[in-house]
């Protein structure tokens, strides 16, 4: 059976795999390369250096949250239940990933911190599918008109932080945190809220 071949996306899953075992201070293109049973040289023709295949990898693992918070965005109906159903999901992609597998979020917190650019870029998609929401919200007379939703927006990513920084990750398996949750998005919801 001939290798299989070589692809960005396999060597971003291999690049994990050495990440997860090694940590983002030993691991190197060469480790990746091994895993792979390929040469390095090969690595760099699809990523022309070390500081773009990490970037690459912490881009997907940004990436894999928008396509489930993009759904709930987009989706019919009124716009409170949907602004709390992708807070909810938010939080919950967020408490999966530190639980699951704590190391490599640990190691995804270092990368992150070596790629803003990236950080940034992600953010900017979330906070593009809030204000998609505050929008709609406008649109339908559920939500007081705002004069700029992107600004609204970022004072909801901004609020609702506790729940989706990695900063706060410790405090995400703690007692109480949901009821913690709950009352933030509440507090959010009245504040958007054309009701009294």
């Amino acid at each position: 059976m001939p290798p299989e071949p070589l692809t960005p996306e396999r060597i971003l899953e291999a690049t994990e795999d050495v990440l997860r075992r090694f940590g983002p201070a030993k691991a190197t293109v060469v480790d990746v390369a091994r895993a792979l049973g390929v040469s390095h040289g090969s690595v760099y023709r699809h990523f022309g250096s070390k500081a773009a295949l990490r970037e690459a990898v912490t881009d997907r693992w940004l990436d894999q949250s928008h396509a489930e918070l993009s759904a709930v965005a987009d989706s019919e109906g009124p716009a409170a239940p949907r602004l709390r159903a992708w807070l909810t999901a938010l939080f919950a992609a967020k408490r999966r990933k530190a639980g699951d597998d704590p190391e490599l979020f640990a190691t995804y917190m270092v990368l992150a911190g070596e790629n803003s650019g990236t950080v940034e870029r992600h953010i900017a998609t979330m906070i593009g599918q809030i204000a998609g929401i505050v929008e709609s919200g406008v649109r339908r007379g559920e939500f007081a008109p705002v004069a700029d939703p992107s600004a609204t927006a970022r004072a909801v990513w901004d609020a609702t932080n506790r729940f989706h920084d990695p900063a706060y990750a410790a405090e995400w398996g703690q007692e109480g945190i949901e009821a913690a949750f709950g009352t933030v998005c509440d507090l959010v919801l009245r504040g958007l809220s054309t009701s009294p």
